[in-house]
């Protein structure tokens, strides 16, 4: 299947990471604009993610700070979900306005 060297969507990352409930979803919040790449505004749900990589997400009025950790075969539960990412709190504080 998809080797972590590889890479994978940035949309059906979001999706396997329970960020956003379907695809289509993710890819309507990545074009509109609410998704950074590595420091650089991203409109693509094409473009390849790999871990390591640093995702700030505008969700619900919320900016999520993410670094990606694992890229995920399947959207599974919750708590797999989880681990494919690490949040930085310190990235986005409280009422910090959306992107």
């Amino acid at each position: 299947m998809t080797a972590e060297s590889d890479g994978l969507r940035l949309d059906k990352w979001l999706f396997h990471a329970r960020l956003f409930k379907s695809r289509g979803l993710a890819a309507s919040r990545i074009e509109g604009g609410g998704i950074r790449l590595n420091g650089q505004p991203c409109r693509k749900p094409g473009k390849t993610v790999r871990p390591g990589d640093k995702l700030v997400v505008s969700i619900h009025g919320h900016v999520r700070c993410l670094e990606i950790l694992g890229l995920g075969l399947r959207r599974g539960p919750a708590p797999e979900a989880s681990k494919l990412y690490r949040e930085d709190d310190s990235g986005a504080e409280d009422g910090s306005p959306a992107i």
